[in-house]
Formats: structure tokens, C-alpha cells, sequence
């Protein structure tokens, strides 16, 4: 194992990555039909002995990250914005106590219209909260009822002012390409989401996932793809007039507030996750290492104290990371320095020196040795230029 293990990174690696932490929060008020993430309708949050386990979780992972900084902390659910402030609070302190949080580090918390008001918003910034994501998906009452939502469009106008007034810099987060949507609604929900002001919006084309009622035992008349496509080239140039910057697939900034978190997962940083199925990736001089967390909640809180709450742990190899670290880099528009590939993997670029002449040669890559960016045809059909980099 010793010798497989150290084959995966080649060189090695001289320098870790920069390091970002993921709190998996799994309750939602009710599961939508389009969602395949790992979260649970609540019927009682046991918030207090959760918070308890993220303890146990975080002091159980500090030997992998010994002496490294926490750059961005990022709650991700289910709905986040269900747990009190005080008990963000309580695991705010938590990750202080027993990790070096840089100043200033971007912490963000996902909210869901339906879940939260003044007074929460308002502790959640004293607690230390600096940017909330909410998940408005659409402001149109037939579109928000047809994907399951628990809000209606007055709520989604209400929090994503909350949001406006509370946080320097929020994120909202909107669904295209919806059950019965026309290009003119698509827009509408951009306009509507524009007059906010928000720093920053992610706009998400809606996908059937299996194993989700959506993808599977009721799925909906969904707009064909050259509507979609008509939607995607729409909505970009709308937010792009009004000062954003459109810098990774689905998100759009304006100067100065590209999600940091995000940006460390795309530059194929490192991330420890704690929570009830939460994905880490943590890069060792000789290896890099993906893991997860037990998936079900109780399960998890039971696992954890017993340190035996990681579900299943996979060292990457030498022909994994091409692809790994070209599906999160390219997923940014102006690609990224053509150094950062040994940076980040610890083996030399030639590696993938095939697929990188078959993707130029495509008119998928840009032709400029120092930088590997996708042009505007790579950007449009990421998945073909991905699967050149796929393992052979």
C-alpha cells in the first residue's frame, strides 16, 4: 500500500494547497423533488447533540490538517439556516478553539427564504457569519410550487432584501431552464434578482438527477435544450450588462466578491468536511487523499464519538488527477496558470500533454502555453473537453 501510495503524486507535493473547511448541516424542512443531496426533512433537530458531534468530527480530523490555516468555512445543507444563531455560535467557537481561522476568512451560510427573519439574520452576522447564499431558485409562484419549494415569491423578494440589508456581500442563487419556463420568465427572475443589488449570483440549469423523484418516478416537461441554451446565453449577457463578472460556469460576480470558498474548490484546493456525509479532499506530501462521512445523521452522531464516522477514505491515482484537477479548473472562464497543475497534483503537466493537444487542436483549450483556459466553445461544452482528460 506504502509504495501505491506514494506513486500517486510522482514528485510530491512541496507546498500544501490553501485549506477550506465544509460544516454539512443535513435538515430541510421538506426534501425538494429535484434535489440529490444528502439531506433529511426535519422532524426535530437535534441541534444541541449535532453540534456536539461536529466537535467530536473536527477534533478527530486535526491530526490531517496539523498546523494549517482554515482560509473560508462554508455551512452547506439540507438548510442550514434552520439551526439557530446560537448554535452557529457554539460552532463558530468551536472551529476558533481548535483551528488557526485566518483573519478575516470568508464564512458563508446557506439560507433558504422560507427559514429564516430579521432577528436570525442578524444574529447570524454577530456570530460571525460575513456571507449568505439563499436559495431563491426562481421568484415566480407557478415555477417555485412546480420544484417543491416552501416559499412563495413575496418571501423570496423579503429575504433576499434581509440579506441585502445584513451582509456586505450575499450570493442568490437562481434555477433556469424550470418546468413550463419561457425565456421572458427566465429573465424576469434576473431582473427581479438584479434589483437587489446582490454581489453575487449563481444561476444553475436544472438537471434530473436518478434517484430523485424528478429523475425518476415524476419527472416534468422541462424546456428542450436549445431553449435552455437560449436561456444560459440570455441570462449571461443580462447580468454580464449589469457589471458582473462572469468568472466559473454558473456564477457571476461583481469585482472584488467572487465566492472565495468556491474558488478554492475550483483551484483544486484543500477541504476538510465535517458532517453527516461530508466530502473532504486533503492533500499529504505523498498522497491526496478523498473521504466522506457516515451519510445518515444519527447514524453519523453515533459513529462519531467513536472515531468511526469516516464512511469511506480513496488516496487518488496518478491517472485520476488529470481529470480531477481539470473538472474544478476549467470550470472557471479564464482558466488557471498552467503552473498550478504540478502545484496542485505534484506531477509535471506532460502527463496530460495528449489530451491537452487534442483539446487546442478542438478549439476547446486556449493556445497559450501559460494558462489553461477554456475558450468559449470549451465553456459551452465543458463535458466534451472534460472526458479528453478522462482516465484511459
Amino acid at each position: 500500500m506504502a509504495d501505491a501510495v506514494v506513486r500517486v503524486a510522482g514528485r510530491g507535493l512541496t507546498v500544501p494547497p490553501p485549506l477550506s473547511l465544509y460544516i454539512h448541516l443535513p435538515w430541510c424542512v421538506k426534501k425538494c423533488p429535484y434535489c440529490d443531496f444528502n439531506s433529511h426533512a426535519a422532524e426535530g433537530i437535534p441541534e444541541a447533540a449535532y453540534v456536539d458531534a461536529l466537535r467530536a468530527d473536527l477534533e478527530h480530523a486535526l491530526p490531517d490538517i496539523w498546523g494549517r490555516k482554515i482560509h473560508t468555512v462554508f455551512f452547506g445543507g439540507g438548510t442550514p439556516s434552520l439551526f439557530s444563531a446560537e448554535g452557529i455560535d457554539r460552532i463558530l467557537a468551536t472551529v476558533r478553539t481548535l483551528t488557526p481561522l485566518v483573519p478575516g476568512a470568508e464564512i458563508t451560510l446557506e439560507a433558504n427564504p422560507g427559514t429564516i427573519e430579521a432577528a436570525k439574520f442578524a444574529g447570524f452576522r454577530e456570530a460571525g457569519i460575513t456571507r449568505v447564499s439563499l436559495g431563491i431558485q426562481s421568484f415566480d409562484p407557478r415555477h417555485l410550487k412546480a420544484l417543491g419549494r416552501i416559499h412563495d415569491g413575496t418571501e423570496a423578494r423579503r429575504a433576499a432584501e434581509l440579506a441585502a440589508t445584513h451582509f456586505d456581500t450575499f450570493n442568490l442563487d437562481l434555477m433556469y431552464a424550470l418546468p413550463g419556463q419561457t425565456l421572458a420568465e427566465a429573465l424576469a427572475d434576473v431582473d427581479a434578482a438584479l434589483a437587489f443589488q446582490p454581489p453575487h449570483l449563481s444561476a444553475y440549469h436544472l438537471t434530473l438527477e436518478p434517484n430523485t423523484p424528478f429523475g425518476h418516478a415524476a419527472p416534468p416537461n422541462l424546456p428542450d435544450d436549445d431553449l435552455a441554451a437560449d436561456m444560459q446565453l440570455a441570462i449571461g449577457a443580462r447580468l454580464i450588462d449589469a457589471g458582473m463578472q462572469h468568472y466559473e460556469t454558473s456564477a457571476y460576480a461583481k469585482p472584488g466578491h467572487a465566492g472565495r470558498h468556491n474558488l478554492n474548490y475550483w483551484q483544486f484546493g484543500d477541504y476538510l468536511g465535517i458532517g453527516a456525509g461530508a466530502h473532504s479532499k486533503l492533500s499529504f506530501h505523498d498522497r491526496i487523499v478523498r473521504q466522506m462521512r457516515t451519510k445518515h445523521p444519527q447514524q453519523y452522531m453515533t459513529a462519531v464519538h467513536g472515531g468511526a464516522h469516516v464512511a469511506d477514505t480513496r488516496a487518488l491515482t496518478r491517472n485520476d488527477l488529470p481529470f480531477e484537477f481539470m473538472m474544478n479548473a476549467l470550470r472557471l472562464t479564464e482558466g488557471v496558470p498552467a503552473e498550478l497543475f504540478e502545484l496542485r497534483t505534484g506531477l509535471p503537466l506532460n502527463v496530460c500533454a495528449a489530451a491537452l493537444a487534442q483539446a487546442r487542436a478542438k478549439g476547446l483549450l486556449g493556445v497559450e502555453l501559460g494558462r489553461l483556459e477554456p475558450t468559449l466553445q470549451g465553456q459551452r461544452f465543458l463535458n466534451d473537453l472534460l472526458e479528453l482528460f478522462l482516465p484511459a
